[in-house]
């Protein structure tokens, strides 16, 4: 089993990269298991600079292969906000309930097709080099929230073709289709790869 450091403290990430990638022999371990502790000030201007931040921060720390995400959700409305924002959304304190909540204020004035938006997933390996993997999705917002898997704003991130939020979707449907899930499997393929 290869071990990889995750940069993240987010355990819903943690958990949900690690169930991806351990058929494929892969150990997904949390950067403060690998005794990073502290906090990364993601200050990029871009989901790539942010994972390269996070990758490169922790890479430094433990000399050994990281994978970092920066992950956000665009909506077309709000001019691609939350955008790079999307975890200190509505306060860095905020739960995902009151995000969500924030978002459903802005979004009030306009029709519920209008509610259009894209999650994006950059993921940043640094081993030998820097490596790079991204994934979008397109879908709705919705004015309710349905479904009780995933995390974060998946209640009511709607995929129309599909006629259900990503929360309503079982883990491993959601995977193959999901932003993350479509980053992770170029990240996969190159792992296979090099292997």
């Amino acid at each position: 089993m290869k071990r990889i450091v995750l940069a993240t403290h987010n355990e819903d990430k943690l958990n949900e990269l690690k169930t991806i990638l351990l058929p494929y022999g892969y150990d997904l371990i949390s950067m403060s298991e690998a005794g990073f502790v502290g906090d990364i000030a993601e200050t990029g201007s871009s989901y790539r600079e942010n994972a390269y931040i996070k990758a490169k921060t922790v890479h430094d720390f433990c000399h050994c292969p990281v994978l970092a995400d920066d992950t956000g959700l665009s909506i077309d409305l709000l001019d691609g906000a939350p955008g790079l924002h999307t975890a200190r959304f509505a306060g860095v304190e905020s739960g995902y309930a009151d995000k969500i909540d924030a978002i459903w204020i802005l979004l009030k004035p306009y029709t519920k097709e209008q509610w259009t938006a894209t999650f994006h997933c950059t993921l940043c390996f640094i081993d030998d080099d820097v490596y790079y993997f991204s994934g979008q999705i397109k879908g709705l917002i919705s004015d309710k929230k349905m479904g009780r898997h995933g995390f974060g704003y998946d209640p009511v991130f709607y995929v129309p073709e599909l006629g259900m939020t990503t929360a309503e979707m079982l883990p491993e449907e959601k995977n193959k289709i999901s932003h993350r899930g479509r980053a992770i499997a170029e990240f996969v393929k190159f792992l296979e790869n090099r292997s």
